[in-house]
């Protein structure tokens, strides 16, 4: 079991273990304990950083411990200000329960709720938290400071920007704390933006149950070139509750460093295989297997191949015109950045550089924002897409 354990918390996913690995892994081999995650649904729709956290949360669950898919419907009426320079809109009763309902869908291909023995479980913080009086409130804010809240950069920098904090805010991670008491839960998973909440909750749960937690943050799925998060709340990323030729095709509209994230994060792969993948010559490979993998998980084999054959025959065939421009290299094994070069010789290096950084060049439906990457020309070629309107096949 400790081999396991090792390699689901060494797969990449794991980032950082509060207090320390070390303690966590003892307790782990010791001991049946109960997790959670939790999260509002402030959407109608998860999308994959989502999805990789409670694929982990299953992991543990098949090692015996006991799981809980959190809900937060109370906490979505305040709002987290994590990451926020203003407030959050605050939402209807209404409207949080049309977004649970979708979100509920959308997690059960994830876990087994149907498993017989040590199932998944769902709660919802609704259920303690409405119930708490102000007395009770008033009791609970008693074991946090200020001075504690205020240590956080989202509210340090609207205090040096002259922007309001609201109280409600201050509440958030005090509820959210209170969550692992009512749970009396063993270990909170969460983002590492919300760290600083889950320690509010580890706080509590020490002084009022006298009781450790153990914290597991997990990435965030950023893209390691540009840092850029999966987020639902700046509008991006690829969700949960698309059609399967939507999943597919949006994977293969990522670049190409994105690969390896999706490898690890939202497949059951191995790393070795996957290490595998990403020895392919040409990108594009390593990226539809992707693609097929995670469309898989979400919405089965036959539709992943279905949702493949869509792709291929909508965008890497009906897109590209039909009378191209053949330019020959001579060689094969150059630079992207040489290749469109070449085609577009009037063109300034700096803005080659640009379109690529713009997301304005295709090879083979990919966009590609590497000028660097190296090309290998296989025997049909490569079809390039410069800019909106020029076109041509790249040849030995």
């Amino acid at each position: 079991m400790k081999n396991e354990l090792l390699k689901i918390l060494d797969r990449g996913i794991v980032v950082q273990i509060l207090p320390s690995k070390d303690e966590f892994v003892e307790a782990m081999l010791s001991r049946k304990m109960r997790f959670y995650i939790g999260a509002d649904p402030t959407s109608t729709a998860l999308h994959l950083s989502h999805a990789k956290n409670y694929m982990l949360l299953e992991e543990f669950r098949k090692l015996g411990h006991e799981v809980i898919v959190l809900i937060g419907d109370f906490t979505a009426r305040i709002g987290d200000p994590t990451e926020r320079a203003t407030t959050r809109k605050q939402l209807t009763r209404e409207e949080i329960l049309v977004n649970v309902t979708s979100w509920v869908e959308q997690i059960k291909p994830l876990m087994d709720f149907n498993a017989t023995v040590n199932p998944p479980k769902i709660m919802f913080n609704h259920d303690w938290l409405s119930k708490l009086t102000m007395e009770e409130v008033v009791k609970l804010a008693s074991n946090v400071t200020v001075q504690q809240m205020l240590e956080r950069d989202m509210f340090e920098k609207r205090m040096n920007e002259n922007r309001p904090i609201f109280l409600h805010e201050f509440l958030y991670p005090l509820m959210q704390g209170y969550d692992s008491v009512a749970m009396d839960v063993d270990v909170e998973m969460c983002g590492t933006d919300q760290i600083f909440n889950a320690l509010m909750g580890r706080t509590l749960l020490k002084k009022l149950s006298n009781k450790d937690k153990f914290v597991v943050a997990v990435n965030l799925m950023e893209n390691p070139k540009t840092k850029e998060l999966m987020s639902k709340s700046r509008g991006t990323g690829i969700f949960l509750n698309f059609s399967a030729e939507d999943m597919f095709a949006g994977i293969m509209a990522q670049p190409d460093e994105m690969i390896k994230v999706f490898l690890v994060n939202n497949t059951r792969i191995s790393l070795a295989e996957i290490d595998e993948i990403l020895q392919a010559k040409n990108p594009r490979d390593a990226k539809m297997r992707a693609a097929f993998e995670v469309t898989k998980i979400f919405h089965g084999e036959e539709k992943a191949k279905l949702a493949q054959e869509v792709f291929i025959t909508k965008f890497q065939k009906k897109e590209v015109p039909e009378d191209l421009e053949i330019i020959k290299f001579g060689v094969t094994g150059i630079s992207l950045f040489d290749i469109v070069k070449k085609s577009l010789p009037e063109m300034s290096n700096s803005e080659i550089r640009r379109l690529f950084a713009q997301g304005g060049i295709k090879v083979n439906s990919e966009t590609k924002t590497t000028p660097e990457e190296t090309a290998f020309f296989p025997e049909e070629g490569l079809t390039v897409k410069v800019g909106k309107k020029k076109w041509f096949k790249a040849m030995i």
